[in-house]
């Protein structure tokens, strides 16, 4: 019986919902490696799971190392990148960002379950671009969260070893600048979730490192 697979052949050819998928069937403590092999087929190849038993052993676990080996590769930070022919452009200067961008980030950020929200925090269509510079709308929360579950895995990686590679001495900045710039606004219960989120953030990147790690991707190296 012949099947037909649709085997990626780069990050760009995995969606992030897909990957999703497989994340929360693939905790820690499942050491069903047949099934996970079947799995992976099944979510990335686009096969039914029933009809991974009519491929042969061989075939499956070489599929199953070509799919690690993409799922390991080095990426770069996307900056713009289109979903149904629309244009999502990341934040072109995050000394601009706001502080509802900076707490949905911090709490959607570390999380694969959540990564399509940080995605929709960070890529917003893009409203005008000439050349390499561009302006995105503005933020209104998670409003594109289920059209960021459509992007390339390559976006999501990239974005998680951008920001594990901002220090914390770069984010405490930020953040020393947002209490500067809002103090005088915000409400006593405001700041207190501004104080929290200074910790938040080095959970944050906390997460992100056991996530890199999981994929054996280094954030400290240079693409």
């Amino acid at each position: 019986m012949k099947l037909h697979l649709q085997i990626p052949d780069s990050l760009n050819d995995i969606s992030l919902e897909d990957f999703q998928k497989f994340e929360k069937i693939n905790v820690k403590g499942n050491h069903d490696t047949v099934f996970l092999m079947q799995k992976k087929v099944e979510i990335f190849c686009k096969v039914d799971l029933n009809l991974t038993l009519n491929i042969k052993f061989n075939d499956l676990v070489e599929i199953d190392n070509h799919i690690n080996n993409i799922l390991q590769s080095d990426v770069d930070l996307t900056t713009v990148f289109k979903i149904d022919d629309i244009e999502y452009g990341f934040i072109p200067n995050l000394d601009d960002i706001t502080l509802g961008e900076y707490v949905d980030l911090d709490n959607y950020l570390g999380s694969w379950n959540d990564m399509h929200k940080a995605l929709s925090v960070l890529y917003r269509p893009v409203t005008y671009r000439k050349d390499e510079r561009y302006l995105i709308e503005d933020y209104e929360g998670t409003k594109y969260a289920e059209i960021m579950l459509k992007s390339p895995l390559s976006v999501a990686i990239g974005a998680m070893v951008f920001f594990w590679n901002l220090n914390s001495e770069l984010l405490n900045h930020t953040l020393n600048y947002l209490r500067k710039e809002v103090t005088e606004k915000l409400t006593p219960q405001e700041l207190e979730v501004l104080q929290q989120n200074g910790v938040g953030i080095n959970q944050s990147l906390h997460s992100l490192t056991e996530i890199l790690s999981d994929l054996n991707i280094s954030p400290s190296s240079e693409h």
